[in-house]
């Protein structure tokens, strides 16, 4: 079936399908193609590849340098493909890409935690209070609930850094079923680079039936459990019985779902995968474009760990210059193969990218050649999709505060919400009862770099 022959379904029509039982793992194939033809209509709304740099990026080295003061540091800057932008001399492939990306240089978080600047960050909320509120990949994966998708809405590859704000990646009042999808989490934590083994570890573990057990014996099991399922989860519409049934749901769907080859990258050239770099980023960028292109509307990448380096990630308050330069040799192959693929595939114009971590770091450079936890003036970068390539706001020439154009966590996040083609505005039931915007009311999105 060419994906023209396919139907076309209203959002009524896929919900009555839906609750007649009838969209089922059985006709998964149907539904991957159908994905396919949703992905190439260029109508649709955008999808999210989160790059997320776990430990706190040093902006200032990468994005805003300061050359010639004693803040700046040893780095040198080069232009960029747009005229008067520069960027540092450790990232020149994606310097060549400047014109489909957002700098954002006058962000003030005020959080210079890890756990704190985390839950922030990804969910333009200070932590604290009775409201659970959902990061961004969640949100999204709510909005998208009526996209036929047989993988999860939200996949997290690699999350290494997941264990300092566990309710970062939670899904808070939206409830369970949409939780992101863990993959390759101890991935997060390795530096090798071996192509071959990074890869093998961003499959999803135990999604294959045992060996020895056929396909009928195999639906006769899910037969029953579902029938145990629905007994115990009558008398228990609780948080953990609807987590449980919602887990078991979608790795059953998984299991019969040619879409699981998502994370199959042997499927993929070995010119290009070692493009994207050997290392676990750069295969789980690679990953990320499989997932988008396949219809998963967010996916999120950690960089963490890299070879050669400390095992500080971006925490680097010892030696900051040697390891920036190498977690930016790591993320500007990545990144820059990443725009390059998603272009040539048709996909950049409709995926939108974001790049952040938790927080910067300190202009000052302090004794031990580092620099550290800093929340009042630092840089996120946003590109692809939607995306108007320029430089947005700037700080002082010592980069110790915002002097133009300042930007908090709420503008951030409801910018990216306006170029994935969602409305801040609209709001959710919470836990508490009360309603809840999907960015808070003082949001203002940034005009000028949407396009």
């Amino acid at each position: 079936m060419r994906n023209n022959d396919l139907p076309r379904l209203s959002r009524r029509e896929w919900m009555t399908l839906t609750s007649a039982g009838v969209v089922g793992y059985s006709v998964s194939g149907w539904l991957g193609a159908l994905a396919d033809a949703a992905a190439a209509d260029p109508k649709r709304k955008r999808s999210c590849i989160l790059l997320w740099m776990f430990g706190g990026p040093s902006t200032i080295d990468m994005f805003d340098l300061k050359p010639g003061h004693a803040n700046g540091g040893p780095f040198k800057e080069i232009a960029t493909s747009v005229p008067g932008v520069k960027i540092s001399e450790h990232l020149p492939k994606l310097a060549k890409h400047a014109d489909k990306m957002a700098l954002i240089r006058s962000v003030n978080s005020k959080e210079a935690d890890h756990t704190r600047g985390t839950y922030l960050m990804r969910s333009g909320r200070v932590p604290g209070g009775p409201i659970q509120y959902p990061p961004l990949g969640c949100l999204v994966s709510k909005e998208w609930e009526d996209r036929p998708c047989d993988i999860p809405r939200y996949v997290s590859i690699a999350p290494s850094g997941r264990g300092i704000s566990p309710a970062s990646y939670t899904p808070g009042f939206l409830g369970p079923q949409y939780a992101p999808l863990m993959v390759g989490e101890s991935a997060g934590f390795q530096s090798m680079d071996k192509l071959d083994e990074n890869a093998k570890a961003l499959k999803v573990l135990d999604i294959d039936v045992p060996n020895g057990v056929g396909k009928g014996r195999a639906d006769a099991r899910v037969k029953l459990l579902e029938q145990v399922e629905a007994e115990f989860g009558s008398s228990r519409p609780d948080v953990p019985a609807t987590g449980h049934r919602t887990a078991y749901e979608r790795a059953v769907r998984m299991m019969h779902s040619p879409a699981v080859k998502a994370f199959n990258l042997d499927e993929e050239p070995a010119s290009l995968r070692e493009k994207y770099g050997k290392h676990v980023f750069g295969q789980g960028c690679l990953l990320a474009r499989r997932l988008v292109e396949r219809g998963v509307p967010f996916a999120e990448v950690t960089l963490s760990q890299v070879p050669g380096g400390q095992g500080v990630g971006w925490d680097t308050h010892n030696d900051n210059f040697n390891q920036v330069k190498k977690l930016s040799g790591c993320l500007d192959t990545a990144w820059a193969t990443l725009m390059e693929d998603l272009k040539d595939r048709g996909l950049l114009e409709s995926t939108t990218i974001v790049w952040m971590g938790e927080f910067g770091r300190t202009p000052r450079i302090n004794g031990q050649t580092g620099r550290d936890h800093w929340g009042n003036s630092w840089t996120t970068v946003l590109a692809g999709g939607g995306i108007r390539g320029c430089a947005y706001g700037s700080t002082t020439p010592d980069g110790i505060e915002v002097a133009d154009k300042l930007v908090t966590v709420p503008d951030f996040l409801a910018t990216v919400m306006v170029a994935l083609g969602l409305d801040p505005t609209k709001q959710n039931p919470s836990n508490v009862g009360r309603p809840i915007r999907l960015a808070e009311p003082t949001a203002k999105p940034i005009k000028e770099v949407l396009l």
